[in-house]
């Protein structure tokens, strides 16, 4: 298959399995922008950093360096397990 043809139908799979917002983003434009896709939903899923460190090759550091600026959504949960946590002492 020609370069052409797979990124053709690349742009393809994308608005169909994509948001429009996400579609104008650069998610996954690449067949390899899958894998920072994965590791971005399981840090935003609230996976632990260390097991999608682990799961991607990654130390903790590195993994955070790339993928910190990816986490998004969670700020309300977060603040919510915070208070949580503070209430049983």
């Amino acid at each position: 298959m020609s370069s052409s043809t797979y990124s053709r139908v690349w742009g393809e799979v994308r608005r169909y399995a994509l948001t429009p917002a996400q579609v104008a983003s650069p998610l996954a434009s690449r067949p390899y922008d899958l894998r920072h896709a994965a590791l971005s939903r399981m840090l935003n899923g609230g996976v632990p950093a260390t097991e999608v460190a682990r799961r991607a090759g990654h130390s903790v550091e590195v993994l955070l360096r790339v993928y910190a600026k990816c986490v998004d959504g969670q700020r309300e949960a977060v603040n919510q397990k915070i208070e949580t946590l503070f209430r049983e002492v």
